[in-house]
């Protein structure tokens, strides 16, 4: 698939010259067969690409007018994927690629057959996005490549960070993963001087040059990197965390929960602890409440408060 996908880039770019090709021609430069020719003419037709044959004694092949563009050797539903994820990209977290994406999704378009440009619209026209009204942080694309460049090369990163409260500070680490989370990048490594495996914030980093040196790749902290990600930034932001003992199996409450929402630590078959945490009493009372499982809570004091409230309310509404 990949020989095949690979000749017919090379065919369409030798289309794409300002001449005509004799079937003869076009074997030749590809290494293969008359037969596989017409084969992969017909196939790039079948892609919307408007190859035409001209007639004679002998024959050829030039792409039509509309053509001008680089190759796009797409299904249509691979098609139709870029496209839309192009248009949501125009609301993304990386720093100018709102105009980017639109040149791209122009271009895109101008080289898309009809029927799928028709669905591409339909799709468009017929969808509505809710905007956001905390669209968050956004990233240099230059940073984003460069971390992806030293996770991929196993080379070592200095770079200058701001921690949440703003202090500035050089840190130097093994970079593995970069992970989009909530509509923000993360960087999963290995801390250097901390001597454990750390997350930062892409938008609140600033890499020093040169990198390097390269280091021996360690297994990952979890086979679930984006999992863990998530545990551990949602755990750095709780204001307030609690352990809740829940009498049921711990693997009925891993089911029900997120990993965003907490751990789940099990004590025997039909019980375990849940670790979580938020931003406010009531979204820890809206998680126990999904649980559907009886539990014990011994703090912190504002949630048994909360808890209490709740109960009472919710006695007053049954009455």
């Amino acid at each position: 698939m990949l020989e095949t996908s690979a000749r017919l880039l090379r065919l369409l770019s030798l289309l794409q010259t300002p001449r005509d090709w004799t079937g003869a021609e076009l074997a030749e430069r590809l290494g293969v067969s008359g037969r596989t020719v017409r084969t992969d003419v017909e196939r790039l037709r079948s892609l919307g690409y408007p190859v035409l044959a001209t007639r004679g004694a002998v024959g050829g092949y030039r792409l039509g007018a509309g053509a001008a563009l680089p190759p796009l050797l797409l299904d249509d539903e691979e098609a139709v994927a870029v496209t839309v994820g192009l248009r949501t990209a125009t609301g993304g977290a990386i720093a100018g690629i709102e105009e980017a994406s639109l040149r791209a999704l122009t271009k895109l378009e101008q080289v898309l057959p009809s029927r799928l440009r028709r669905r591409v619209k339909t799709l468009q026209t017929y969808t509505v996005s809710v905007p956001r009204n905390d669209p968050g942080p956004t990233v240099d694309p230059s940073v984003l490549t460069t971390l992806a460049a030293v996770c991929r090369d196993s080379e070592r990163l200095r770079f200058d960070y701001h921690d949440h409260a703003g202090t500035a500070m050089l840190r130097t680490v093994e970079p593995y993963r970069l992970v989009n989370w909530a509509r923000r990048w993360y960087l999963l490594a290995w801390d250097v001087d901390r001597r454990d495996w750390r997350t930062f914030r892409v938008d609140r980093m600033q890499p020093r040059t040169p990198t390097g040196p390269r280091f021996v790749p360690r297994d990952l902290p979890d086979e679930d990197v984006a999992a863990y990600v998530s545990r551990r930034v949602s755990a750095a932001a709780w204001r307030y965390r609690a352990q809740v003992t829940v009498h049921a199996p711990a693997e009925v409450v891993a089911d029900r929960i997120s990993p965003a929402v907490g751990t789940v630590e099990r004590i025997d078959d039909h019980t375990c602890v849940l670790h979580t945490g938020a931003d406010t009493v009531e979204t820890l009372g809206v998680y126990l409440g999904l649980l559907s499982e009886d539990f014990d809570v011994t703090g912190p004091p504002e949630l048994r408060t909360h808890l209490r409230r709740l109960a009472e309310r919710y006695a007053r509404a049954t009455a």
